[in-house]
């Protein structure tokens, strides 16, 4: 009698979904890209998200913070990844989007300095005494050339602003704060200030805004008590910037470090009273220009002195845990994170941008985008895809979606 015939082997992608998951997630991405080439079974199953949210939680600006919060829902994880190896070596086409007319500003001044906020659907730019709000354009190609809002009530150009709640909280010269609905007519306008409003922050019913007349001030956004001074803070010093906890029980205050205390100090929202300094080893003049919260206990900042500084407050004030040195010696006006690993920066010289990994010591891109002539970066904000900087007469956009 002749032996029984045998079946051939079934092949691996004929195992249960859940078994090819698990085999799938020891794979990198490159060798998840190569299965996806096999067959249509696998290409769909190389694609979930599930494989390759591990991977793009190692990568820069992919999305998804150190605690794994998913900031860009929506968008295939794997598709992030890709993108994520354009931020990483550099790779993206430049565009100069909108342009102004520029006026001269000394090297102190907190004027005329244009401000930048993304909320997914819009760009809002300050121009002069004005916020406008630009859509950007399907697919990320760019955004429309004429705003679909304008924002008004300063006598004096906007300093900062900063959104929040459906609202925007804007601060100018006239040392006035200002705040409007952005889907309709409301609008609200106090006095604030002495000198010009620098900076801004808005979180939770409550405003915190800093001056050029050394005080930082605490106002009230809860109903009947609009536009009330809750504290006012002696801080003996010019304040540049100025952020809320995101626990919304303190709030930093970055000065000109022209006194003989810190620049950088914290301070309790509901009593005003200082809770600590954050650092011991200050320049004179190494004022701090931009400050950024992380979480609750990771804090950003940069200045005149050239650094951009990383402070986890539960293991010290007095020594930032990591530091970066502009490598012209530049001051750095801007700062912003992917709250993972990825940092962006805006010196004080022909617009340039720089890209940082966290787990590197040294720069890890560079673009320049005001030669020949010279310009500050005043503000960045980036999304997964895309990029902005303002500078003193344009709006630049790097868009890493097509190298």
């Amino acid at each position: 009698a002749s032996p029984p015939s045998s079946s051939p082997p079934s092949p691996l992608w004929a195992l249960p979904e859940e078994l090819l998951l698990l085999i799938c997630s020891y794979l990198d991405a490159q060798a998840l890209g190569r299965l996806g080439q096999v067959c249509r079974r696998l290409r769909f199953l190389s694609s979930r998200d599930l494989l390759w949210r591990r991977i793009a939680r190692g990568c820069l600006n992919s999305g998804f913070t150190q605690l794994g919060t998913d900031l860009a829902a929506g968008i295939p994880v794997k598709e992030r990844v890709k993108v994520s190896q354009n931020w990483r070596h550099g790779r993206c086409r430049r565009e100069t989007v909108l342009k102004w007319k520029c006026k001269q500003v000394t090297p102190f001044s907190s004027l005329l300095m244009p401000w930048l906020e993304l909320d997914g659907e819009y760009l809002y730019l300050s121009q002069a005494e004005n916020i406008q709000a630009y859509r950007l354009c399907p697919e990320g190609t760019g955004l429309q050339r004429h705003p679909q809002a304008i924002f008004s009530g300063h006598q004096e150009d906007v300093c900062r602003f900063v959104l929040g709640n459906s609202h925007i909280v804007s601060g100018g010269g006239d040392g006035n704060i200002v705040l409007h609905k952005i889907h309709g007519s409301y609008s609200v306008k106090f006095s604030a200030h002495e000198q010009e409003v620098n900076c801004v922050d808005f979180q939770g019913g409550i405003i915190v805004s800093g001056s050029r007349d050394r005080t930082a001030k605490v106002w009230s956004l809860s109903a009947g008590r609009v536009g009330q001074c809750l504290h006012t803070v002696q801080t003996e010093d010019r304040v540049w910037s100025i952020a809320i906890s995101p626990l919304l029980s303190s709030f930093v205050t970055g000065t000109a470090c022209c006194g003989h205390t810190s620049p950088l100090r914290i301070w309790d929202l509901e009593s005003s009273q200082l809770l600590t300094c954050l650092g011991t080893d200050f320049h004179h003049g190494a004022g701090v220009l931009d400050v950024f919260y992380e979480t609750p206990s990771l804090l950003l900042s940069c200045g005149y002195d050239t650094y951009i500084r990383y402070w986890d407050i539960r293991t010290s004030t007095r020594k930032c845990v990591q530091e970066w040195e502009e490598p012209h010696d530049s001051a750095l006006y801007c700062i912003r994170s992917d709250k993972n690993h990825m940092i962006a920066s805006g010196s004080s010289y022909y617009g340039v941008v720089r890209l940082w990994d966290k787990r590197q010591t040294r720069c890890l891109q560079s673009f320049h985008l005001s030669s020949p002539t010279s310009s500050p970066v005043y503000c960045l904000r980036f999304s997964t895809t895309h990029l902005y900087a303002a500078l003193a007469s344009a709006l630049h956009v790097l868009d890493f979606t097509a190298p």
